[in-house]
């Protein structure tokens, strides 16, 4: 049975406590926006502690494994709550793969790079662009400041949040109104996007009669639309 979203967001859940709010909203939208395009993923990493960050150091020096980290406890943007890593979700949400090359919503391109693209247009920074030491599942937001200006107790400023979430949730005006982009799922598959006004979700007509296996009906005299649902 196919993975429902709310199924593929309760995976991730418990790793994006912590993190701060627009970066823990930038990274449940790529959730949302991953698996519109037929591609579930799972956030595998969010918020670490220093002393998680340091046994990580220490694997492939003083402890067995590959070397996995460069950064020792404090260094590291996972300290922070500003960075995440990734996984593809397979086999129905059985199995996580790293495999940059799967293509499996089929559609000519590589899950990973379609997820990358998404993630960088919610203002993420890749760890695949870095010149040294290549992090393929990493993504971060660092607002500018260094490590050791957040463990001198710096933060990112109230206009850089914002700006980080009028990407996750784009707005625009009309006729003085704000409208937002809304997600749309029904029944765990996605709809077509609705929008948000003043606290209330508005969706093409057709789409949700559609979905629901109505049909409809337009008069352009009376400008009436009509839905009918046969009984079963």
């Amino acid at each position: 049975m196919a993975l429902t979203i709310e199924q593929v967001r309760a995976k991730s859940a418990a790793k994006l406590v912590g993190l701060i709010p627009c970066v823990k909203a930038a990274a449940e939208e790529l959730i949302d926006r991953s698996f519109a395009l037929g591609i579930p993923i799972i956030v595998t990493q969010g918020l670490r502690t220093f002393a998680e960050q340091n046994a990580l150091y220490e694997q492939g020096r003083t402890k067995p494994g590959s070397k996995v980290t460069n950064a020792r406890g404090g260094h590291s943007n996972h300290n922070f709550g500003v960075a995440i890593d990734f996984a593809l979700l397979t086999n129905e949400g059985r199995a996580v793969s790293w495999d940059t090359k799967l293509d499996d919503n089929r559609n000519g391109k590589a899950d990973w790079n379609e997820v990358v693209a998404l993630a960088k247009a919610l203002g993420f920074t890749w760890g695949g662009d870095w010149k040294t030491f290549l992090d393929l599942p990493h993504f971060e937001m660092t607002f500018g400041l260094s490590t050791a200006k957040y463990r001198a107790g710096k933060c990112p400023t109230q206009a850089q949040t914002n700006a980080i979430m009028a990407l996750v949730n784009p707005k625009k005006e009309v006729n003085d109104m704000i409208v937002y982009k809304a997600n749309v799922v029904v029944n765990g598959c996605k709809a077509k996007d609705g929008v948000l006004i003043d606290g209330a979700v508005y969706v093409p007509l057709r789409e949700m009669s559609d979905q629901f296996g109505a049909a409809i009906a337009w008069d352009n005299v009376t400008k009436t639309a009509t839905i009918t649902k046969e009984a079963k």
